[in-house]
């Protein structure tokens, strides 16, 4: 039961085959078996998950249930939920219960019906791709323990990949969906922005983040689309329009599908070999499967780390100016002045790489360094985006390596930032277009998985979703789980 997919375990549900509460069950066991070596939750309230899985039980008695109602789902831990501890991988917030419930909470829980197991394991405030920022410890790849599982949604990553939970949620902002997805062997998918509402997701960049699901297969993550996106009159940046069904066209044939192989992400030497052949053969399978590749650019692609790491810590120097110690969160016990209190309190709650891009962020955004900063970032994550319009011209999806490597060493890279940094280097620009990108397991190189990323124009989430479900019909890589875990 725990290798089987969410249309399989909705399945079992709805024929009273197994029950909501007995499900749960089984998975919290695991949970309290083998999280304290992985590391990949923190926070699981059993008592809670069980009510809220008898309550699905309930529904689902009554003929009132949903697609996904009694199916046991990880959050990450940077959703405000009523009543759950949110602490978005932060000293500043350990202590923090949340008095409401983010919009994809609410549609997720409330609406649709499925379990929380509990909150995962992040990198603090999002900032990382190896969540090892975190303030509660690193997060461990199910793969193999001595790396890392990505980040920041390494938790939840993690705990799909170790069968902790059959799916959950994550947040991207530079790639921290599609990265641990790839490092973990897991399909996730990053929406178009403003397709799933950023009310009571605590915010890193406002105008990069995007809540998506992460899941072992494309059909999976199809279905909790449904369930989280929509209008969120409460988000500002909520996009209004018509419903859809994200699974209507995941097996609709790829013949006559253009591929477009940008070749800024062939021609350099910044991919490893492995990877790369991964990515080669999978390009290989969609032909055989009626697509056509064609060559496509995205010249300004290699601007945009530097613009992202401009414009994002910009955004957070703002966003995180609220954790002062005043209202809630962490607050220094000893101070002799309201300036000493904020200056001791966001020293202790905040964590060496959240305080190097609030730095980065006040210091891009100051007097005399705006112009030269951050609206030159802004004008090059226009030409980004042109980049993209011209390049979807001549194709209907882009594909390439989501990741430059497979998962790294534990402590690898957290001495050098900048290489850090470009872990992220073929996701980041799909985020300062606000299109929509996934990652699929593709293969294995040294044993570690590989992930294949996709991206589509705006709003073809559906078409991304089919694209990638009739690869993994052909193909068995999603299917892999690592030792030790089924």
């Amino acid at each position: 039961m725990i290798e089987s997919g969410l249309r399989e375990l909705a399945a079992a549900l709805a024929a009273r085959r197994i029950s909501s509460v007995e499900l749960t069950t089984l998975f919290l066991d695991r949970i309290g078996r083998l999280n304290p070596d992985i590391n990949a939750f923190v926070t699981v309230d059993p008592e809670k998950s069980l009510k809220m899985a008898a309550a699905a039980d309930a529904r689902i008695a009554a003929g009132a249930a949903g697609p996904l109602t009694g199916v046991p789902i990880a959050q990450k831990d940077i959703f405000c939920a009523e009543g759950w501890t949110t602490t978005c991988g932060s000293r500043m917030l350990a202590n923090f219960v949340s008095p409401y419930d983010a919009t994809v909470i609410r549609k997720m829980h409330g609406e649709a019906g499925l379990v929380s197991l509990g909150k995962t394991n992040m990198d603090e405030f999002a900032m990382g791709s190896s969540n090892e920022t975190s303030f509660f410890g690193p997060v461990k790849n199910p793969w193999d323990r001595t790396r890392v599982p990505g980040g920041s949604s390494g938790g939840s990553a993690a705990a799909v990949a170790a069968h902790l939970a059959p799916a959950a949620t994550g947040t991207d902002t530079g790639g921290s969906i599609r990265q641990p997805a790839a490092l973990c062997n897991l399909t996730g998918l990053k929406p178009t922005y403003g397709v799933v509402s950023r009310y009571g997701m605590i915010a890193f960049a406002s105008s990069l983040d995007q809540a998506g699901p992460m899941a072992r297969s494309a059909e999976d993550c199809a279905l909790l689309l449904n369930a989280m996106a929509g209008f969120d009159p409460r988000d500002s940046t909520s996009l209004e329009r018509p419903a859809e069904d994200y699974t209507s066209d995941l097996d609709k044939p790829l013949a006559g599908l253009r591929i477009g192989l940008p070749r800024e992400f062939f021609a350099g030497s910044g991919c490893a070999p492995g990877v790369m052949a991964a990515v080669q053969e999978a390009i290989r399978e969609y032909e055989r499967l009626g697509a056509s590749a064609v060559e496509v650019s995205l010249p300004n692609s290699h601007l945009s780390v530097p613009a992202y790491y401009v414009i994002a810590p910009a955004e957070a120097s703002s966003n995180l100016s609220r954790f002062d110690g005043v209202r809630y969160g962490h607050r220094a016990a000893d101070y002799g002045s309201l300036d000493e209190m904020y200056a001791r309190t966001r020293a202790e709650g905040f964590g060496a790489e959240v305080k190097r891009r609030i730095l980065i962020g006040t210091y891009v955004l100051s007097h005399g360094y705006y112009d030269a900063y951050y609206l030159q970032a802004q004008r090059i994550r226009r030409l980004i985006a042109d980049d993209f319009a011209a390049a979807f011209r001549s194709c209907d999806v882009i594909l390439g390596p989501t990741s430059p490597s497979t998962a790294f060493r534990l402590g690898e890279k957290a001495a050098d930032p900048v290489q850090m940094y470009l872990s992220d280097i073929y996701t980041i620009a799909v985020n300062l277009a606000g299109l929509p990108g996934m990652s699929i397991p593709c293969g294995f190189a040294d044993g570690l998985p590989v992930g294949l990323q996709l991206i589509g124009n705006y709003f073809a989430e559906t078409r991304l979703l089919n694209v990638a479900h009739r690869y993994q019909q052909a193909t068995g890589w999603h299917r892999q789980a690592p030792a030790g875990v089924a």
